[in-house]
């Protein structure tokens, strides 16, 4: 085992060494080259002997090269199989996405517009449309102001017709008053919701 491991490592040492190979010097015919004014680069590429020469000399030693490489790969994986396995395993569970927390179900999701109660920070304007003479106008004050603490704190919002406090008074029992939810709040006014 120990004779195969240092020949692997001398292959792998020598290999950068025996791939460069120095040109070989030919000889130019002064025909050619008094003939023409066209670089040299350009008689060696027309040349096919060159090129069948240069194929031949690197084709067996890529092949040997390839397959120690090979070898020395997959010998190195076999002796260090519990290492590569775990370095293998800690590498995918990096790279696996974690799921974001959702979003727990909403507990006044029923007064957002579903039943005769609608909640004063977290419902949208069209919810007030179930109380006749509450929407536009007193929906959009309630939803322009706030966020409130209870259901008494439409009362205050500032320049109230008479009338809108009317309707607050008329349908105060079917406001509720919930903490405000950022899920719900932004949407108040506008929901971006069109026909």
């Amino acid at each position: 085992m120990a004779l195969l491991v240092r020949a692997s490592l001398l292959a792998c040492l020598a290999a950068p060494a025996v791939a460069y190979v120095a040109p070989a010097h030919r000889e130019v015919s002064t025909s050619r080259t008094v003939q023409s004014t066209a670089p040299a680069g350009i008689w060696a590429a027309q040349d096919p002997v060159a090129e069948e020469t240069a194929d031949a000399r690197a084709g067996p030693f890529g092949l040997v090269a390839a397959s120690v490489a090979i070898g020395a790969a997959l010998g190195w994986l076999s002796s260090r199989r519990q290492q590569v396995a775990s370095a293998t395993a800690a590498a995918a569970v990096a790279l696996t996405p974690i799921a974001a927390p959702a979003i727990v179900e909403y507990d006044g999701i029923k007064y957002l517009g579903g039943t005769d109660k609608v909640d004063i920070n977290n419902a949208n304007v069209q919810a007030y449309r179930q109380f006749p003479g509450f929407y536009p106008t007193a929906a959009g004050a309630i939803a322009t102001h706030g966020p409130y603490k209870s259901v008494k704190d439409i009362y205050g919002i500032p320049n109230l017709d008479p009338r809108v406090v009317e309707t607050f008074k008329k349908y105060e029992s079917n406001l509720v008053c919930l903490p405000p939810s950022p899920a719900y709040y932004l949407d108040r006014v506008n929901n971006f919701m069109y026909r």
